[in-house]
């Protein structure tokens, strides 16, 4: 079933057509059946329509506020907060070194990014699929930086969308210049925070006060990199805003292939708001809907206080950020006449129709099942990983070598990285089958954090250990007396002789 029903036929014909006669109470209005074929940003002609939604308020927006603000609090934290030492998320693609909830990782460690990235994917499925576009309404970074730190500030300075829209259709006066300056110079201060922290997110907390504090003539890179970032959020914020969900972001268009009829949504109830009038104080809700009117004033607080402009009205769209602003806005009004809250709600497509409430559909199940598997992975690989990666190789082209003793000898290549938050003391044993291993000139060795270790490695056996022209052999790699991790590799020896037959 289509997740994006036809919004309903409106009262009059297009732009210019008049009102239509038959419509409750007159009321003109324009048919915007259509809306599927443009943004609620532009106008017909593809120019930029500038947005003035109006300030949320409202329960569902005392929720998000509360929810983006524990948000913010760790966005700027994050940087600086340290478990056993390392940060809580560090992201450095320059040295290739990353740290995830205190743990350090490695370009070694691919597979655990992989199925990581496919566990974010998946959850988002999961959780689009149940709920919608949630995720860009409450936890994008973009929309929570946007509407309650941009969008407040604004409100501040240049006042409600009436102000706003009369400051900008005014003339270019001191007070107009000084409040932009003023706007502006803010917005620079934020986008410059929001910069540093991201350049703390990919360098560390340490070299970002390294360039802060040291000279600058020092750190020209760094410097170029924490202005790119700062001029690059400063344009989003100030400039590109809603557009940046509307154009860049994917999601909004791959939810289509998401979404149905059960999932539940920012929904309108078409059945009880269906059709639209003004509301008249002579008029009572019984004589109201005995003249085939519904709840819907027609007020067009849910447009207002949108932050992509749309009209929810209209169906499900892609620049619906599921923001719940407009379910703030609608209850509003529905409680100031006398109407039942949840006009406009969370509901399905389902539930409006039909009144069948949430299921747990098979394609729930099976993306669900298909996370759990995911995580289990993910954790088994975090879990079972060990602090050091040794690779124990054979030098090619060597030839075994056959000892005074009569010992087989081989050469080996060791190569180790210390993939663990402090430097680690190593010792290699021979674990299967018995003989001896000894690395050269490593007395003691050590392998430094996030570095690698090299040396050579003689390893001996006896003849009568041998099982053919190769052996295997199992070693392991022990620090404070604590196993680590087991290898395995080949030892070469003498091809054994064919037996002699007795004459």
């Amino acid at each position: 079933m289509n997740p994006y029903p036809q919004a309903p036929q409106r009262p009059g014909g297009p732009a210019g057509d008049g009102p239509d006669p038959q419509a409750p109470g007159n009321l003109q209005a324009v048919d915007w059946r259509d809306f599927r074929d443009h943004i609620a940003t532009a106008d017909r002609d593809g120019r930029r329509r500038w947005l003035y939604p109006k300030a949320p308020s409202g329960p569902w927006h005392r929720r998000r506020a509360w929810f983006a603000g524990l948000l913010i609090v760790l966005m700027f934290a994050g940087p600086w907060i340290r478990i056993q030492g390392n940060p809580l998320l560090l992201l450095n693609v320059v040295e290739r070194r990353f740290s995830i909830l205190g743990q350090v990782f490695w370009p070694h460690d691919s597979a655990v990014f992989a199925v990581a990235m496919l566990v974010f994917l998946c959850g988002i499925l999961v959780f689009t699929v149940a709920f919608g576009r949630l995720w860009c309404g409450w936890a994008c970074p973009q929309t929570v930086m946007m509407e309650m730190v941009f969008r407040k500030v604004e409100f501040l300075i240049d006042g409600d969308p009436a102000a706003q829209r009369a400051l900008a259709a005014a003339p270019w006066t001191a007070a107009k210049i000084g409040r932009r300056m003023l706007k502006h110079g803010v917005f620079f201060g934020l986008s410059l925070v929001v910069g540093n922290t991201l350049l703390a997110y990919l360098i560390g907390s340490e070299q970002l006060l390294a360039i802060q504090l040291d000279d600058p003539r020092r750190h020209w890179a760094g410097l170029a990199a924490m202005m790119l970032f700062s001029l690059l959020f400063y344009a989003i914020f100030a400039r590109f805003r809603e557009q940046a969900c509307t154009f860049i972001c994917p999601y909004g268009r791959f939810q289509s292939a998401l979404l149905d009829t059960n999932s539940l949504l920012v929904s309108y109830d078409r059945r009880r708001g269906e059709g639209r009038a003004p509301w008249r104080r002579d008029q009572d809700h019984e004589a109201r809907r005995a003249s085939g009117l519904g709840d819907c004033i027609d007020c067009r607080q849910c447009v207002a206080v949108c932050p992509t402009g749309i009209d929810i009205r209209d169906g499900t769209q892609m620049e619906c950020i599921h923001c719940t602003a407009c379910i703030d806005a609608c209850d509003a009004v529905m409680n100031k006449v006398g109407r039942p809250a949840g006009l406009v709600r969370f509901a399905s497509q389902d539930h409006l129709e039909r009144g069948e409430p949430q299921r747990f559909t098979r394609r729930m199940a099976m993306y669900s099942a298909l996370l759990a598997a995911l995580v289990g992975v993910f954790l088994w690989l975090v879990l079972s990983r060990s602090p050091v990666e040794t690779t124990f190789l054979r030098v090619s082209g060597s030839l075994h070598q056959t000892l005074p003793d009569g010992r087989i000898r081989n050469l080996f290549s060791v190569k180790m990285i210390n993939k663990s938050h402090r430097p680690l003391p190593v010792e290699v044993r021979l674990e299967h089958p018995p003989g001896s291993v000894r690395l050269l000139g490593a007395t003691n060795p050590v392998v430094p954090v996030g570095q690698y270790l090299q040396a050579s490695a003689l390893v001996d056996l006896d003849p009568d250990r041998l099982t053919g022209s190769t052996t295997g052999l199992e070693l392991g790699i022990y620090s404070g007396g604590r196993l680590l991790e087991r290898v395995s590799t080949q030892f070469s020896g003498p091809r054994p002789r064919p037996a002699t037959p007795s004459p």
